[in-house]
């Protein structure tokens, strides 16, 4: 394969013409998902090329297709380095965001950049690279990076046009979002605010401890909330190992895993098996996973973890099947019993053991504070992190409106599907990067009304965007369409978020990964924000509320 024609040997260059812009194009530590991705940032980079040839510029490839990798991404930190050492840091950059990518590889390259940077991000399900585009913003936004972005489906839209032309003329994007709120701004029900406020007293006297299995693998910058910001908020962190998960795995014998299974088939969980280790979800496969949950579980009890994270990625994707399943079936209240190595101890009875999947710790600041308020009320307190992944408009009989697709690899918990374990399915992750296998806990979103958040550091502060939306009902034929045009073994939510844009959103969001809990009414769901956003608040988090909610402004 054949690089794109914007490619040129750029080694010994530094500067570039007064109508040139360095291009970067930053991926994934697995070569493989590069491959796969590889076609679709070739053709990305044409319409970038000739979107900005209109405005008078020429982009430049800071980096060369590799034909030994078979790809034309930057895979790891010491290629970004190296790559940053040879252009001028004050030259204009655009970062291309065709596919996922890991920002670790960039961001030590970025933080020294003085030239205007710009990330794009393609509007494509099946290659998502507004995901990685999310990912890098936050990641860059927690470092003190200034940046402007912008995100396209065809990369010839009135808005993107716009947009870049004001990047050339000023390297700045001044993007309209109007949506955040400081909690200051309203007047919160004065009954939420007490039990707010007592559940944050409970926090800082009774100290959550969160578990996490080798953070900061998976790239995400963004999603390593420090210890100095999670001790002042009464949080601590395990750092645990995959290492010490895979060994406890070897001490659950196989009785007990396939009761595992055995108990989910009881409650109409199907698994779709074959025989095919490489292709297909095997019931060697499952009992590994099954295994997981439980030597998860005992882990997060030993060491009196409230919430634990695991990376399914460097390292543990290599030597187990996908974690996700385990991951879903912990964000389950009700979930297959899991006992203590005495049996005679049945651990987390009746509760779920939250899961913050690829171990982001944003959303275990979310959880673990989610937690306590839905449990406070009464309510089921199941949540789950999801990708925004992608999103279109939808019309029908009851909905116009901009729908999200929130998608993520299989830690959705059963009780957020309308027909619970009855309506799950464990279908194989995709072989292009899960290697080892091990099926997704699959299921589409029941409607209800949400409360979404996301906890993230910005100004050296630790703070938490938080709003109302509700998950929507759709056509079957549409349903089907977003799950093929994204990734169809994995669960999903379409959700409309309540007074805020497709663009605003994009411009404000700091990660690649929004919390979504349920609430049984409206009423329900606007009292548990208020306790929630309160709790936040006076744990010491800014807090800040977005779109439309029913309360008072000062």
């Amino acid at each position: 394969m054949k690089a794109a024609n914007t490619t040129r040997n750029l080694a010994r260059i530094k500067h570039l013409g007064p109508s040139e812009i360095f291009l970067i194009a930053n991926g994934n530590l697995k070569h493989y998902t590069n491959r796969n991705g590889w076609a679709a940032q070739q053709d990305m980079e044409a319409k970038l090329q000739k979107a900005f040839a209109q405005e008078g510029r020429t982009l430049v490839r800071a980096h060369e297709y590799s034909e030994e990798l078979g790809h034309g991404f930057i895979w790891n930190q010491r290629m970004g380095l190296d790559i940053f050492s040879k252009i001028d840091p004050r030259s204009p950059i655009i970062i291309a965001a065709g596919i996922w990518q890991f920002s670790q590889n960039i961001l030590s390259g970025l933080r020294n950049h003085k030239g205007p940077i710009l990330t794009i991000g393609n509007w494509s399900g099946r290659f998502p690279g507004l995901v990685g585009l999310l990912n890098l913003n936050g990641s860059m936004v927690k470092a003190n990076v200034p940046y402007s972005t912008i995100w396209s489906e065809t990369f010839d839209d009135d808005f993107f046009r716009q947009g870049i032309h004001e990047w050339i003329a000023s390297g700045k994007i001044a993007h309209e979002v109007l949506y955040p709120r400081a909690i200051r701004e309203y007047s919160l029900p004065a009954k939420e605010m007490e039990l707010g406020k007592s559940l944050a007293k409970d926090l800082l006297f009774d100290k959550p401890i969160i578990g996490v299995f080798d953070e900061g693998c998976m790239g995400m910058y963004n999603a390593i909330i420090d210890d100095e910001y999670l001790h002042k908020i009464g949080i601590y962190k395990e750092r645990l190992s995959q290492s010490g998960l895979l060994a406890e795995m070897k001490l659950v014998g196989d009785d007990e895993a396939i009761s595992i299974r055995k108990w989910l088939e009881a409650r109409g969980m199907k698994f779709i098996t074959g025989p095919d280790e490489a292709t297909d979800l095997t019931d060697a496969q499952i009992l590994g996973q099954c295994k997981m949950y439980i030597a998860a579980v005992r882990i997060a009890d030993y060491y009196g973890c409230e919430s634990i994270g695991i990376q399914y990625s460097t390292g543990l994707k290599d030597m187990a099947p996908a974690s996700d399943l385990a991951e879903g079936l912990m964000n389950n209240p009700d979930r297959p019993p899991v006992y203590g190595l005495d049996s005679l101890r049945i651990l987390y009875p009746d509760n779920p053991l939250p899961h913050f999947n690829e171990a982001d710790e944003g959303a275990a600041i979310d959880m673990v504070v989610n937690k306590r308020v839905w449990d406070a009320l009464g309510l089921d307190p199941s949540t789950t992190l999801h990708d925004v992944r992608w999103g279109a408009n939808y019309r029908d009989a009851e909905i116009d409106d901009f729908v999200w697709v929130f998608l993520i690899s299989g830690a959705v918990p059963a009780s957020h599907f309308a027909e619970g374990y009855a309506e799950a399915v464990s279908v194989r992750q995709p072989p292009t990067s899960f290697s080892q296998g091990g099926g997704t806990l699959k299921g589409l979103s029941k409607p209800g009304e949400i409360v979404w958040s996301r906890v993230f550091i910005k100004e050296n502060k630790l703070c938490v965007d938080i709003g109302r939306g509700r998950s929507v009902k759709l056509s079957p034929d549409e349903v089907e369409r977003r799950w093929q045009g994204t990734t169809p073994q994995w669960p999903t939510m379409n959700a409309i978020l309540y007074g805020v844009t497709r663009d605003q959103f994009m411009a404000r969001h700091c990660s690649n990964h929004i919390i979504v809990t349920y609430a049984p009414s409206p009423e329900l769901a606007d009292k548990a924000l208020a306790i929630k956003a309160t709790m936040m608040q006076r744990m010491g988090i800014r807090v800040y509320i977005c779109g439309d909610v029913p309360f008072q402004k000062l």
